[in-house]
């Protein structure tokens, strides 16, 4: 493999026609729609006559297929002309949503939803962009604003798809998402510069680096699997809250898309987050998120044993899902902090690596709090969730205590070894 010369964006252009909150947007509209199921799990239920063991399904077929995705498409961003990459992977998520809003049956609905995981994993095409348009020393801070639009994705998708779902059902929350995708495609060619990869790379050689970059990288491993736990976690709530809501205070979709702008507000520490790991040190910033989102579900739990009226139980509810997004987003912006310091020339590869793990994590959260669910309700989510972070944060205690402030040179005997 060799290196391009004047890759890095073509950096002066990218600083001018690619903005880092363009970038941002561009995570949000991507990573949106895999999150439209969630509020509409009970809906799709009710249509199709299935339970909520089930149902859950969806959801877990949209993580694994973002999974999917994120292993065999993101690493073509270090090997082809990535905007045309994006362009393409925006118009299939566009076709893939028509297909979830058409699908007669069950089962098609999960394959739909698969694809659609699949082809909105060029998020993480778009999210390895903002360390290159900024110097070493304020990576954490072109990271947390990019993973703000990113976070404000995930959440605001829920708010969307509860209440457009009251217009005229869960169906029409697909159509108008693959119009919002479809017209992303050409903001894409107006806003982004032509982004050739660092260095010429075959595909093959691209996916053989991810096994060695995995077996030669200790803080890439504990980072992914750290990351893996906490998304874990942040699953078990977000996949059963429509539950709790809907069985416990009689309150649907739109309410539980509506947690979704709560939890918008945890999303504005993530700028915050960058520049703390700038200063501290990103491992600082992760132990304060892993306590930070534990805690969150001691809060939401808690809430629930209590006696307490509705709206007492509504607004300690309201807190928990500041605190969760609050840890959630901290934990996330520290990671992908740490990874990217590893080898820059290798940053979609190090985030393939890291983001098939962490939503191998979500789509485990996802299937087991839908099970936990039916037996345990939401004492056993609770549990589970605060589960999946006690092992998050023993392995992040017996983890790597030093690590370089600053990124290392491409190191290509790294990623041919």
């Amino acid at each position: 493999m060799t290196n391009v010369p004047n890759s890095n964006l073509e950096a002066s252009g990218a600083k001018t026609r690619a903005p880092l909150p363009f970038l941002g947007l561009a995570c949000a509209v991507g990573v949106s729609s895999i999150y439209y199921n969630q509020p509409l799990l009970l809906e799709m239920a009710r249509t199709f006559n299935t339970t909520p063991a089930h149902i859950g399904l969806v959801a877990m077929a949209t993580q694994i297929g973002y999974a999917v995705g994120l292993l065999f498409f993101v690493p073509l961003g270090d090997v082809v002309e990535r905007r045309a990459l994006m362009m393409r992977m925006y118009a299939g998520v566009a076709i893939a949503l028509v297909l979830v809003a058409l699908a007669p049956t069950l089962p098609l609905l999960v394959v739909a939803s698969a694809l659609t995981g699949i082809m909105a994993s060029v998020t993480h095409i778009v999210l390895p962009l903002a360390p290159d348009l900024v110097s070493d020393a304020e990576r954490g801070k072109a990271i947390g604003i990019v993973m703000t639009g990113l976070l404000l994705g995930i959440l605001l998708a829920r708010t969307f798809s509860g209440w457009v779902s009251k217009i005229h059902g869960w169906q029409l929350v697909f159509l108008v998402a693959a119009a919002i995708n479809l017209m992303f495609v050409p903001l894409l060619w107006k806003k982004m510069p032509k982004l050739p990869p660092k260095q010429s790379l075959k595909y093959s050689e691209a996916m053989l680096s991810l096994w060695n970059l995995f077996k030669t990288q200790p803080l890439l491993r504990e980072s992914s699997l750290i990351g893996a736990l906490a998304f874990a976690s942040f699953s078990c709530f977000w996949t059963t809250l429509v539950f709790l809501l809907e069985s416990h205070y009689k309150m649907g979709a739109g309410v539980a898309g509506t947690f979704g702008v709560v939890g918008a507000a945890g999303a504005l520490i993530a700028p915050v987050a960058g520049r703390l790991s700038d200063k501290h040190g990103p491992r600082w910033v992760l132990t304060v998120g892993i306590i930070t989102l534990a805690s969150s579900y001691v809060i939401i739990g808690g809430g629930e044993l209590a006696h307490l009226p509705l709206w007492v139980h509504l607004a300690i509810l309201v807190v928990g899902v500041v605190v969760l997004d609050t840890g959630a987003q901290m934990t996330q912006v520290a990671n992908q902090t740490r990874i990217f310091g590893l080898v820059p020339s290798a940053r979609s590869r190090l985030n393939t690596v890291y983001m098939t793990v962490y939503f191998g994590g979500a789509a485990l959260g996802s299937w087991l709090s839908s099970r936990v669910w039916d037996r345990w309700h939401w004492n056993g989510v609770c549990l589970t969730a605060l589960g999946f972070m006690a092992l998050a944060g023993l392995r992040h205690a017996t983890g790597v205590k030093d690590e370089a402030r600053h990124p290392k040179t491409a190191d290509d005997a790294v990623l041919q070894h």
